[in-house]
Formats: C-alpha cells, sequence, structure tokens
C-alpha cells in the first residue's frame, strides 16, 4: 500500500498542466481521484452491506467494515487536499463554501460512525450502518450547490485525452492503495469448528 501512494505521489507531480490552473490542477487530480475514491468505497461498503444483510454471509459483513474503515480514511484525507487545492487555486481558504462544509461535517459524522461501529462490533449494524451513510452522503452531494467547486466532470468534459487518461490513472492507482488498505481492515475470520 505504501509503495502505491508512493508511486501515485510521484506520478501526481508530473500530471499535465491545464491552461486556467495551470500546473496547480496537479492537485486538484489528485484531490479528485482521493474524493471519488472515498465515495466509491463508501458505496461498496454500503452495497457489500447490503448483501450481507440479504444473505446473512459473515464474508460481506467484514467487507462492508473493511470498505467502510477505508473509505472514511480516504474521506478524512481528502479534506487537507481540498484545503491544499483551494489554497493554490483559489489564493485563499473558502470554508464556507457549501460542499467543503459538507465534507468537514461527513467526515466529522463518518469518522464518529466508524469508531461507534467497531466498538459496538455488531455485523447487521455495520453493514446497515455503511448502507444508510452512502445513501444519506450521495442525496447531501446531489442538494450541495456549486459554488466555487466546477460542475461535475470537467476533467472529461475537457475534451484532452492527455488529461482524461492521467485522471484514470491515477484514479486506478488510488483504488489500489485503497483495496490494499481495506485488507488492512478487514476483520479475521471467525475460527469456526
Amino acid at each position: 500500500m505504501l509503495v502505491t501512494i508512493l508511486i501515485l505521489a510521484v506520478v501526481a507531480v508530473f500530471g499535465p498542466a491545464e491552461q486556467t490552473l495551470g500546473s496547480n490542477v496537479r492537485v486538484v487530480y489528485l484531490h479528485g481521484a482521493w474524493v471519488l475514491t472515498a465515495e466509491l468505497a463508501f458505496a461498496l461498503a454500503g452495497g457489500v452491506g447490503l448483501l450481507g444483510l440479504f444473505t446473512s454471509r459473515k464474508g460481506f459483513h467484514r467487507w462492508s467494515a473493511a470498505l467502510g474503515r477505508t473509505a472514511i480514511l480516504f474521506w478524512i484525507t481528502y479534506i487537507p487536499l481540498s484545503l491544499w487545492a483551494m489554497e493554490t487555486n483559489w489564493n485563499g481558504l473558502f470554508l464556507a463554501e457549501p460542499r467543503f462544509r459538507l465534507a468537514l461535517t461527513f467526515a466529522v459524522v463518518g469518522l464518529l460512525l466508524q469508531i461507534g461501529l467497531w466498538i459496538i462490533n455488531l455485523d447487521w449494524l455495520t453493514s446497515l450502518a455503511n448502507l444508510i451513510f452512502i445513501v444519506v452522503l450521495q442525496v447531501g452531494l446531489s442538494a450541495a450547490p456549486y459554488v466555487m467547486h466546477p460542475p461535475p466532470s470537467p476533467i472529461f468534459r475537457s475534451g484532452d485525452w492527455r488529461i482524461i487518461g492521467f485522471f484514470v490513472g491515477l484514479n486506478v492507482l488510488t483504488w489500489i492503495a485503497a483495496y490494499f488498505l481495506t485488507l488492512v481492515f478487514l476483520p479475521p475470520r471467525p475460527n469456526t469448528p
């Protein structure tokens, strides 16, 4: 996992510059890949949790717990990347920006939720909470206005295949790092006689 993150950091330094933001866009690429990875991990935690609720298979619950923990770690660490992107591209911090406030709120709530789920340690509750969390997060994100953020998918609408390819590659590296982190968080299989 650490090797993947090191590769990711080196690759991010060499990202293609963009016309408006210049080389500062590299922070935005990393910030975007990081938050998309967190959202994907939250979605997988909820989806696998839903499978666990319907099938009562412990393996699904274990993966839901691990993915939820991975997701919140990526979400929390995306906050400093967001601040860095603000500083480099807006020349200051706009902490009242609606999408940033929403991200910060979900970071605090998500962290407390994951700590509580870890302490309580009930499979069905973890799976259900992860499912509810991603639904509420997506509803919140869909309702949050775009003030300083561009509308969704400016990279893919750019038409610049260098930028698109680089961003996709950065996402793949981030997903690999998330996979390794999920393995770290994966609870051991219970011993069965």
